[in-house]
């Protein structure tokens, strides 16, 4: 699985015509607040769809109709006419983006698309996944119900279930997710090398059930510079990828998972994520209410874009970490440190 992260295995103008590398930008005054030498942060944004799970969600459905119309490739599949009537109805469980982009695979195939989501997510975020064609099937409960209830649909015959979680270690429909987050990666070594010509020490990046953090540790820690820190942010009250960490194996967490990052609420880590965590030696920083609200402001006051809640949590983790001593000591941060954050998403309209 670990080369298939690394090499997503497949052209971007395959799932997106129009791709374009998203922008890696560097600010000089977010740096100095956290007393670091360089701080980088990449414009997830400015993806279609406005968010990182365009790659993902994207190449793990066309990928999945592809075996099941028995195309060898993600090529191959875009090159045939496929009537509608043909295509499997994709179902998935979403707090917002991945089914916003498994409906538009489904759109982009000619299919049809249910996506589950929990009763708390937002007016916004739903009719977004309706302008693309999606079905909303609305799940009294949190994420990890919608995903149990989306999986139980895909073992009725209902359609061809397309997660971006697991527990299963080697499911290969996940691995396709964190393959096409990959190329996320192959972007970012692309511009270091060539646009920066320097690379970074440290890597906070916020986790829901983990599989951008995984596809980052896989992509990222060869040409990283020493200390070569891998760091997963998760909010207070949905710390699932922590609390696997610190059993090594996934845990369903208890609570409400209520917060404000809602693209994290998530209350049971990926299982294909873990394994591949664990193997990175990935650390943990848990973050408050009041400090992801903090790192949206600071974000944007310091040059950066607008985002979520959720697409600011990384710099959330590092000012939690930069404001104390023995956490700086712990992570080895310094005033020489660089630092790489992922704006996973660009604002959201209430």
């Amino acid at each position: 699985m670990t080369a298939g992260l690394a090499d997503p295995g497949f052209e971007p103008t395959e799932i997106w015509e129009d791709y374009r590398p998203t922008r890696l930008i560097e600010l000089p005054n977010l740096a100095r607040r956290a007393n670091v030498g360089r701080v980088f942060v990449k414009l997830e944004g400015e993806r279609p769809l406005g968010n990182f799970k365009a790659l993902g969600g994207m190449v793990a459905a066309l990928r999945a109709i592809a075996r099941i119309l028995g195309a060898a490739t993600l090529r191959d599949f875009n090159a045939k006419r496929i009537s509608r009537e043909s295509q499997p109805r994709l179902i998935c469980a979403s707090d917002g983006n991945h089914g916003l982009a498994i409906a538009a695979a489904a759109k982009r195939a000619g299919a049809r698309a249910s996506i589950y989501l929990p009763i708390g997510v937002s007016r916004a975020r739903t009719d977004r996944i309706v302008a693309l064609g999606g079905d909303i099937v609305r799940i009294s409960g949190t994420y990890d119900a919608a995903v149990r209830d989306a999986a139980a649909a895909a073992a009725r015959g209902e359609g061809l279930l397309i997660p971006d979680t697991t527990t299963d270690p080697n499911d290969i429909v996940v691995s396709d997710v964190m393959a096409g987050y990959a190329l996320l990666t192959q972007e970012l070594a692309s511009q270091f090398r060539d646009e920066v010509r320097d690379y970074p020490s440290h890597l906070f990046v916020q986790a829901g059930v983990g599989g951008l953090a995984a596809a980052m540790a896989v992509g990222l820690r060869h040409f990283m510079q020493a200390p070569k820190r891998l760091l997963v942010v998760e909010p207070e009250a949905a710390a699932c990828v922590a609390r696997a960490l610190a059993v090594g194996r996934p845990v369903c967490v208890s609570g409400d998972l209520r917060t404000s990052a809602e693209m994290l609420s998530c209350g049971l880590a990926s299982a294909p994520a873990l394994k591949v965590l664990q193997r990175h030696d990935v650390s943990s920083v848990i973050v408050s209410e009041d400090q992801l609200q903090a790192a949206v402001g600071m974000l944007r006051e310091t040059g950066g874009p607008e985002t979520t809640p959720s697409g600011a949590a990384g710099l959330a983790g590092l000012l939690h970490v930069a404001a104390r001593p023995d956490l700086r000591a712990v992570y080895q941060l310094v005033p020489n440190s660089h630092v790489l954050l992922v704006a996973t998403e660009g604002p959201v309209a209430d």
